[in-house]
This record gives C-alpha cells, structure tokens and sequence, in this order.
C-alpha cells in the first residue's frame, strides 16, 4: 500500500472513531461530561477541545499551509458543547482530501514547523503525520475509560472494526 493510500485509511478510520464516539458522549449528561474524571485534560469536554486544539488547529494547520500558531494545548476553544461535536466533526472530515492532496515525493521529506516553546524543528513527514492519529487514539481511549467510568455505553473504535465496513467515511 502505497503511503497517501495508507494515511487515507487512517484518516478514514479517525473520522469514522471521533463520529462513534461523539455519537456516545453526546449521550452524557452535562455534569458527568464536565467532570474531572481525573484525564490528563480532567474532563471529557477539556478532554475534547484538546484534540480540537491538537488536531486541527496545531497539526492541520502545520501539514495544509506550513504554518504554526501559539494555541496551549489546555485551551478551551469552544466552549459550547454543541459546537464543539460539529467542529471536531468537520475537523475530522478534513484529513482525507488533505492527504490525497500531497505530492508523492513529500512522504519522502520533512515536516517543518516551530515547537510550542518556539523552536525550529524539522520531522519525518509520514512518521509524524502517523502521530496526528495516534495522538487522537490516545485521547479517545482516555475518552471511553471516562464514559465507562460514568456508567455510560462505549463505542467499540478499534482499528480491526472499521476495516471490517471500509465503506465507513
């Protein structure tokens, strides 16, 4: 498999997980979703403006324009319950057309961008564009832990799922 075939499949598979799983949470009262439940964002909702924080508007913007905005990755930036589901929604939906949109030759290079702290650094462009989607699996595994915690049901999101229905989005 070819490398923009590969991280089209997993951006496929990261949308299909954030839809499964927003689907859940939207399920969790508004205490239970606002609780520490003790992640490394205390809550399900900070929890969730973290990857709204860390997968669109750091590595998205990093990979689409080159670019690196000062964003703390505890930010709450949005608020409301509501709009934060649509826009991790859409966010998702945006990594596939993104990657067919790469040059072949660039799974080859670098990814250069400026740290959080302000610092050049310079990574393997597929090795970290496999960490954008790792990152988001770390976070929704945290995710169910909390849901299950709260008595709530829990999406089945492994990887083995969705490629058994590849015609998910």
């Amino acid at each position: 498999m070819n490398p923009t075939q590969y991280f089209s499949q997993l951006a496929r598979y990261n949308q299909w997980a954030m839809v499964r799983l927003l689907d859940a949470v939207g399920a969790v009262p508004e205490a239970g979703y606002r609780r520490d439940a003790g992640l490394f964002f205390k809550s399900i909702h900070g929890t969730l403006n973290h990857l709204l924080v860390g997968e669109h508007h750091l590595w998205f913007v990093r990979f689409a324009e080159g670019t690196s905005p000062k964003v703390a990755l505890d930010a709450e930036l949005e608020p409301d319950r509501t709009r934060l589901d649509a826009r991790l929604r859409d966010g998702a939906a945006r990594w596939a057309p993104l990657i067919g949109s790469f040059a072949p030759d660039r799974w080859d290079g670098t990814l250069d961008y400026t740290t959080m702290r302000g610092t050049a650094a310079s990574l393997p462009f597929a090795a970290t564009l496999a960490h954008v989607f790792n990152h988001g699996t770390h976070h929704r595994g945290q995710i169910t832990a909390a849901l299950t915690a709260l008595g709530q049901p829990c999406p089945e999101l492994d990887l083995v799922y969705f490629l058994q229905n590849p015609t998910q989005p």
